[in-house]
């Protein structure tokens, strides 16, 4: 690519191959050189000219192919073109006048639009006024010589665009891929800690209980082990499952997980009717968001509240924006949060999850002043029901077990 270093050898001499071709129209000025009617001082002039224009073209047009050539010396190799192709052509012979269209595929190669889209017509009017002192080539001068340099200047301004264009669309490309893959390394982050961070919590209180009902109860004992294996087993198959991204998971398998993890650490649960129910406006990501959410909370009233009641809630709610949301509430009566109180990693990966969704997150005190609510809204689409607030129903009441 112009304006790039070459990768590979092949690459490197496709460039030269590129730039070297269009030295063939050199032809015409050197067998002019070589004519017997030339004299030697014009002979002199002519290949010291011709070599000194290679020279500028290389350094503008094979050059840059390596590496960006700007400022001064791009603007001096080409005034040196352009002086060059007025000189020659004016006292040599009218085959000089191809040199005027290199000097413009070098403009059109080199500069900016900005200037190019001046600088190309302007040498074509050059090529006009110089050429129309040959009165053998009047007829035909401006198609053989004027509109090649005019068109080649600004074909070449196309390529450049081109050219830059596939640059960009590449590096876009390759910023989208570096954005999918850190989204999904963030993915990954959340539903580890969230899977990981339940169960391990629920496994730590089923090994303690088992550890002070073993010397009197080894039935009790048994059975905490026996539950310590099955969750062991499902935190497995859940890992696996967020690792492939599969795993969608819902609000009842959720919901009996928390509940088991709610009475083992001796915390007595009241749960919504509705939370059982199908919700038929319920996308399947919104109900992932909200089983995600149940967990989360349900974690941190184990690991963190010190309460001995949780309430899990699920209503409809009419927000300013005229869209239908379902509120999860998970309620404690434990300490509430403190005052310097900021999200950890589990909120922040939680208050992330709901955004995608289209939902937020909300935290804070409980109603009734002792305790922690949260909060999570997703957005709820179908017919609003006809039978009013969805939990109507009084809730269930789940103790712990004695």
């Amino acid at each position: 690519m112009i304006g790039q270093e070459a990768r590979t050898r092949r690459q490197a001499l496709s460039k030269t191959v590129w730039v070297g071709v269009w030295l063939l129209y050199l032809a015409a000025p050197v067998a002019q050189l070589m004519q017997p009617r030339t004299t030697t001082a014009e002979r002199i002039w002519g290949f010291l000219g011709l070599a000194l224009f290679v020279v500028s073209y290389f350094v503008l047009v094979f050059r840059h192919m390596w590496r960006a050539l700007a400022g001064p010396i791009a603007y001096a190799a080409l005034a040196l073109m352009l002086a060059l192709s007025i000189a020659l052509s004016w006292t040599l012979d009218s085959s000089w006048l191809v040199l005027f269209i290199f000097t413009s595929v070098a403009t059109g190669v080199v500069m900016p639009w900005k200037l190019s889209r001046w600088l190309i017509p302007l040498i074509t009017l050059v090529v006009l006024a110089v050429g129309a002192r040959y009165s053998e080539i009047r007829d035909y001068y401006v198609f053989a010589y004027s509109l090649p340099t005019l068109g080649s200047g600004f074909m070449m301004v196309g390529v450049q665009y081109l050219i830059r264009t596939t640059k960009e669309l590449r590096s876009a490309r390759e910023e989208v891929a570096r954005l999918a893959a850190n989204d999904e390394r963030l993915r990954l982050a959340r539903d580890l800690h969230d899977l990981l961070g339940h169960s391990l919590s629920l496994i730590t209180l089923k090994s303690e209980l088992a550890g002070r009902m073993l010397p009197d109860k080894p039935e009790d004992a048994a059975r905490q082990v026996a539950d310590i294996e099955r969750v062991s087993r499902q935190a497995l198959v859940d890992v696996r499952e967020a690792v492939t991204g599969y795993r969608r998971p819902r609000l009842a398998v959720e919901l009996a997980g928390v509940r088991a993890a709610l009475r083992t650490a001796g915390i007595e649960v009241t749960v919504d009717p509705a939370l059982e129910c199908e919700r038929p406006g319920l996308a399947p990501d919104e109900e992932g968001a909200l089983a995600w959410a149940l967990r989360e909370a349900a974690t941190n009233v184990v690991r963190h509240s010190g309460a001995h009641r949780c309430e899990l809630l699920l209503t409809e709610e009419w927000e300013s924006d005229e869209r239908r949301y379902l509120c999860l509430a998970v309620v404690d009566d434990g300490t509430g949060p403190p005052r310097a109180f900021h999200d950890g990693n589990g909120l922040s990966g939680l208050r992330e999850r709901l955004a995608l969704a289209d939902g937020r997150l909300e935290t804070g005190p409980a109603p009734r002043g002792r305790g922690f609510a949260l909060r999570a809204y997703v957005p709820l689409g179908g017919p609003a029901p006809s039978g009013g607030d969805i939990s109507a129903t009084p809730a269930e009441s789940v103790r712990p077990p004695d």
